[in-house]
């Protein structure tokens, strides 16, 4: 069933009934499990192992089974309602980022500042991790969201101008306008920089490869330190859906949306969503972890300066058009 558009008339996406938020939220567990699955394959080839065996691919189920049957344990004079907000509001916020994003010409919400809707989602994670390290009154857990909130200082502003960058293309903050701009020429082959830069923070906000030093084991895991049982599940869930929920945005942000031969819009979404979300999967183990204090050195002295670059170059392209 839809239902009149928020974003106006003229948009061209139809928003479907609030029932169809339960279809969104599963779609987004189903590309969970993929990510888990093939991050579970691959780590058994980086070890040696087949990625068919249970220490592959099945690994995950195998893992979420193990902690469903953990004890949860809680530290001295933990903040339990803080710390675990924190870990439960990673999917929250993941399940509130794919709300904006168009499965072909359905969405869930077609704001007219859906784009910003996603940032502030993201910006959000930023007080969710520290939480979770702060509630657990433990100072391993502390440190690892420290290190957090240093990547997130390197991270944010570039991650942000990236996002400027299709939306001034667009002329548009609304994401089914951006995906409709597309037509003939995606985003991403006049983008690349606004793209990669993009991708960066999605890694980063999910915790996930070259920033995963908020979770590092110098610290006995960071903010997971002292995670345990159904809470380490659900902080990991998290993540995994985190990187799910960027991978989807950066569908009509870039890749023209559900644009494509053969199949229907919706399909070509979720082809290109798997695509992007297996190329962060498979670059978790590729790059080297960033030290915070040398990742907000080349956030503020590489990458803030290029995407401001590539933001100055589409708008030129923008005016020079209009």
């Amino acid at each position: 069933m839809a239902m009149p558009n928020v974003a106006g008339s003229d948009s061209p996406v139809v928003t479907v009934a609030p029932g169809w938020a339960f279809a969104a939220v599963t779609v987004l567990g189903g590309l969970v499990v993929v990510a888990a699955m093939l991050d579970g394959a691959l780590s058994a080839r980086s070890s040696g192992g087949p990625g068919g065996a249970p220490g592959g691919a099945a690994r995950p189920f195998g893992e979420a089974a193990r902690l469903m049957r953990q004890r949860r344990r809680t530290t001295v004079q933990a903040d339990s309602l803080l710390w675990r907000i924190g870990g439960a509001g990673l999917l929250v916020a993941a399940a509130l980022m794919v709300a904006v994003v168009p499965l072909g010409r359905w969405t869930i919400f077609d704001l007219d500042v859906g784009v910003m809707w996603f940032n502030a989602m993201d910006v959000m994670v930023w007080a969710l991790v520290w939480l979770t390290g702060w509630g657990a009154n433990s100072a391993h857990s502390l440190v690892g969201g420290y290190r957090f909130l240093a990547h997130g200082l390197g991270y944010e502003l570039p991650l942000m101008f990236a996002l400027v960058a299709p939306a001034i293309a667009a002329e548009s903050l609304n994401v089914g306008r951006v995906a409709a701009a597309q037509d003939g020429l995606w985003f991403v082959v006049w983008m690349p920089v606004a793209f990669l830069v993009y991708l960066l923070g999605v890694a980063a906000f999910s915790v996930w490869g070259p920033f995963a030093p908020a979770l590092g084991s110098d610290v006995a895991g960071g903010v997971r330190a002292e995670l345990s049982g159904v809470d380490r599940l659900v902080f990991e869930t998290g993540r995994y859906a985190l990187l799910a929920a960027g991978a989807a945005f950066a569908v009509p942000m870039f890749l023209g949306g559900g644009a494509g031969p053969l199949l229907p819009d919706w399909a070509w979404v979720l082809v290109k969503t798997v695509a992007v979300l297996s190329l962060l999967v498979w670059l978790r183990r590729r790059l080297p972890a960033f030290r915070p204090d040398t990742f907000m050195e080349v956030g503020w002295l590489v990458l803030l300066p290029a995407v401001l670059a590539q933001d100055l170059l589409v708008a030129v392209v923008a005016v020079w058009r209009s």
